[in-house]
């Protein structure tokens, strides 16, 4: 073990009412599967006096009720989760296929992302469409779901000045990441397409049509508006 591993998981308090865990310093896969593990291990080992958790991209936050748990009671506790063997009632991870409209009014980014790497549109749209991508996290909105896994070649900055509307659906790019717009809102990403799937439903259960470890697979649809 090398001296920078050594250092994770990190512990540190936020405020009087909760504990960050952090297991990398950068997003990776590797730190991704950690959060996620820890996340299942608590729901199976409960704790009175803990509220919630957060699971991010390569942290977890634990929020908790000082008057029935100490700071060293939870800590305590998640080191515990992070060590118990509770493989079996891990949930496997989804392969969820998602049709996209690639270019036109519904990826209006889409020549800027192409003439920002050198490509064609269609080769953007290949390279997108050829990755499985992996749930790091959610966040933003209900239902928005960050996704690992983007061809590094088709990374590509936000815009400079955010869209005040985003329409529900859209496919976009923001730096290393891929997302999707469960809702309509203002954005920054790059938008390159846009789905018709409905990715958030409070009305039906499940809410969400992702969730974290998710796998997700873009596919083209067949009328795409493609130079």
């Amino acid at each position: 073990m090398t001296a920078d591993e050594a250092k994770f998981p990190r512990f540190a308090p936020v405020g009087e009412r909760a504990v960050l865990i952090t297991f990398d310093e950068v997003l990776s896969e590797a730190a991704s599967q950690q959060v996620r593990t820890l996340d299942w291990r608590l729901q199976h080992t409960p704790l009175a006096g803990v509220v919630e958790w957060i699971p991010a991209f390569n942290s977890l936050m634990v929020l908790y009720d000082p008057a029935q748990a100490a700071l060293t009671t939870v800590i305590s506790w998640i080191e515990a989760c992070l060590v118990t063997d509770v493989q079996a009632v891990e949930r496997s991870p989804r392969l969820v296929e998602i049709s996209v409209q690639y270019g036109g009014d519904d990826g209006p980014d889409l020549p800027a992302v192409a003439a920002y790497h050198g490509l064609t549109q269609t080769e953007v749209v290949e390279r997108h469409t050829r990755g499985l991508y992996r749930v790091g996290m959610m966040g933003f909105m209900p239902g928005f779901a960050y996704l690992l896994g983007l061809d590094p070649d088709l990374t590509t900055p936000r815009l400079a000045t955010p869209r005040t509307h985003v329409p529900a659906g859209s496919v976009g790019i923001a730096g290393n990441q891929t997302g999707i717009y469960p809702l309509a809102s203002p954005g920054g990403w790059q938008l390159i397409g846009r789905t018709s799937q409905v990715l958030f439903d409070p009305l039906h259960e499940p809410y969400f049509t992702l969730a974290p470890g998710d796998e997700v697979r873009f596919i083209p649809a067949q009328d795409s508006d493609l130079p």
